[in-house]
């Protein structure tokens, strides 16, 4: 199962999540549950966020989450 990175990589760049939804043209729901791994954006999704926060696609993705709580979820299923 794969992760992402967009968390990490907001706080980076010092963006907000309201900022991200609002160039995805999404709510904030949706982009805190790919924000927080619940639900993994579609591919083409993908694709537009790493457009946005301007990284490769392949940045945002990782085998295993660095996120504690991510990593709870996963053992607690």
């Amino acid at each position: 199962m794969q992760y992402n990175r967009i968390k990490e990589i907001l706080s980076a760049k010092g963006i907000k999540q309201v900022w991200l939804a609002e160039q995805l043209g999404k709510s904030f729901r949706t982009v805190n549950t790919y924000v927080t791994n619940t639900v993994q954006p579609p591919i083409p999704v993908l694709y537009r966020i790493a457009e946005i926060l301007q990284v490769h696609p392949t940045e945002l993705l990782v085998d295993e989450p660095k996120d504690e709580n991510v990593s709870l979820k996963k053992n607690s299923k």
